[in-house]
């Protein structure tokens, strides 16, 4: 596999399970050293680490909540200086928290919104002053097709996801002229630990919808994702990747 990222420095949220672990470990498989953050899944991060080490890249384990405004920040800005640059952000870290809005409460609001909207923003905001002295970096949001189409009991979901999307766009044109580009992929429904919380009957339907007839895979996100991280995709900014079989 080519080498792609060797010398950079990738840190990659919410890592320890489903597509952030992919990704992470694609990475490493390219030539990055990669930091895998997670909030509370030990074990499961040490063996992304123990992965990414496998194919001969440095990684390490990270503990953070990205939704907290001092851990968030703090754990970006001692990356930076522990590898001596910040090259790739992957904003990846979600939950999933499902229920009629009408009966939602604030927590289920909250953990599945903060996550994604403030961790991008908190982990985002620190990481562009190590890409701006470097005068170069990418950041990468992971959204969902779920931004795109209507899924009952999905409001906090799709409104993280959407959300996400505005988010790249906006800062893309921020900062393309400090040679910092900012993507998203948009996944469909993908074989991960998150998509076995969905229901039978609506993941049957969702299935439906797709002209492929399958789930992807978390390893068909992650190809995606190096592709928009790397070199080959250096005039791609304000983009979104759909990694959904068709069905958007």
């Amino acid at each position: 596999m080519d080498q792609v990222f060797t010398g950079k420095v990738a840190l990659v949220t919410g890592a320890s399970r489903g597509i952030g672990r992919a990704i992470a470990l694609a990475l490493g498989a390219r030539g990055a050293t990669v930091v895998v953050n997670y909030r509370s899944k030990e074990e499961d991060a040490a063996a992304v680490v123990a992965g990414v080490q496998a194919a001969g890249s440095r990684a390490r384990a990270w503990k953070a909540d990205v939704a907290d405004r001092i851990e968030a920040p703090k754990m970006v800005d001692a990356v930076a200086a522990e590898f001596g640059r910040l090259d790739i952000l992957v904003n990846n870290a979600g939950a999933l928290q499902d229920g009629p809005l009408m009966l939602m409460s604030d927590a289920q609001w909250d953990a599945v919104v903060r996550p994604a909207l403030d961790g991008a923003f908190l982990c985002s905001r620190a990481a562009l002053r190590p890409m701006i002295g470097q005068h170069s970096g990418a950041i990468l949001n992971v959204s969902s097709v779920s931004a795109r189409i209507g899924v009952p009991g999905q409001t906090n979901y799709a409104t993280a996801k959407a959300g996400l999307l505005g988010f790249t766009r906006a800062l893309a044109a921020e900062v393309a002229r400090l040679g910092i580009r900012v993507n998203a992929i948009a996944p469909g429904l993908i074989g991960t630990e998150m998509a076995a919380q969905v229901p039978a009957k609506v993941k049957d339907k969702i299935l439906a919808a797709v002209p492929m007839g399958r789930m992807g895979t978390a390893e068909e996100v992650a190809e995606a994702a190096c592709f928009l991280l790397s070199d080959a995709a250096r005039y791609v900014t304000g983009k979104v990747l759909d990694v959904d079989g068709g069905m958007s």
